[in-house]
């Protein structure tokens, strides 16, 4: 299995804006007080359109579907969330926290996808599990070692164990389950996705080990990632919080390999932990300050890789 594509699926905001009832447990969402809605809009398209560009400069195969303003999605630039696409031509679709995330999920999308000659071969819906209560939030809560067949997910309010084993058994995974947390008001909280404190490449992981109180737990992630031969580059909290875990590695043209990233992420490294990831990938970077600050979410999130099988 392939842990890097050259395709992705990026959905571009019509009416972005903070979202209030993801807010109650996604800590990195901010008010940006004193922007009407149709300016933090039109900022976040801008990000939005100069990262496609950047992506499609480089040779990355960039499908961008436009949000519609009814129904009222504003996390839809999120879409790795809902939806994730694995190489067998299975689509998986995953229950949301958020109610108003629910409606994220388009059929049509699947339609596009198979226009432009991806096979989709089965959809495995766990979407039911909202009705209950249980959710988890696409690759945003589960990191797969798709090489490795192992994927890694924090628990969280939005990433619940017993979906999650149900995945693995369904995908083929061994899971690797922990729990993450931030510090937010002198307390320790559980972090929302695992992939705002962790990236999976290739042949390296970034990870803030910091994040897992547990020591054992701890140990015991590392030691999933050492055992596959990943070299582990550590991040700071400080850097979770610019959003430094929240990358995503993919393939160009030519198949070269980039690590992508915000800004905020790319500024927030060390000249160290630059060397060391430049010796994995190519670091492309872009600004998405709106999007972060709004949404509490970063390049990784709006990238839904696609990993279908072509006709």
């Amino acid at each position: 299995m392939k842990q890097t594509t050259n395709s992705i699926l990026m959905i571009r905001p019509v009416a972005f804006r903070m979202n209030e009832q993801t807010a109650v447990n996604n800590y990195y969402q901010k008010v940006l007080d004193g922007l009407l809605p149709a300016t933090v809009n039109a900022k976040a398209q801008q990000e939005f359109d100069a990262f496609v560009e950047k992506l499609s400069a480089v040779g990355v195969d960039v499908t961008v579907v436009d949000d519609t303003l009814n129904p009222d999605t504003p996390d839809s630039v999120f879409p790795n969330n809902w939806i994730s696409f694995h190489e067998n031509g299975d689509v998986a679709l995953y229950p949301m926290f958020a109610e108003n995330r629910r409606e994220e999920r388009r059929e049509e999308i699947l339609d596009m996808l198979e226009d432009k000659g991806f096979v989709i071969n089965n959809i495995v819906d766990y979407t039911s599990a909202e009705e209950d209560g249980f959710f988890l939030e696409g690759t945003g809560s589960l990191l797969l070692d798709r090489a490795n067949s192992k994927a890694y997910c924090a628990l969280s309010p939005r990433a619940d164990e017993e979906l999650f084993i149900e995945f693995c058994e369904d995908f083929d995974y061994a899971p690797v389950i922990f729990e993450a947390f931030q510090t937010v008001g002198g307390e320790r909280k559980l972090i929302y996705h695992t992939n705002v404190m962790m990236c999976l490449g290739e042949t390296f992981a970034v990870i803030c080990s910091d994040c897992i109180d547990d020591k054992k737990e701890r140990k015991m992630v590392l030691d999933n990632l050492k055992e596959n031969g990943k070299e582990i580059i550590l991040i700071t909290e400080t850097q979770v919080n610019n959003f430094a875990g929240n990358m995503l590695e993919v393939r160009g043209a030519n198949d070269k390999r980039y690590l992508v990233m915000s800004t905020s992420a790319h500024q927030s490294l060390t000249p160290k932990q630059i060397t060391q990831l430049e010796q994995h990938a190519e670091i492309l970077s872009s600004s998405l300050d709106t999007i972060e600050a709004c949404g509490g979410g970063s390049a990784r999130c709006m990238m839904a890789e696609i990993f279908l099988p072509k006709k």
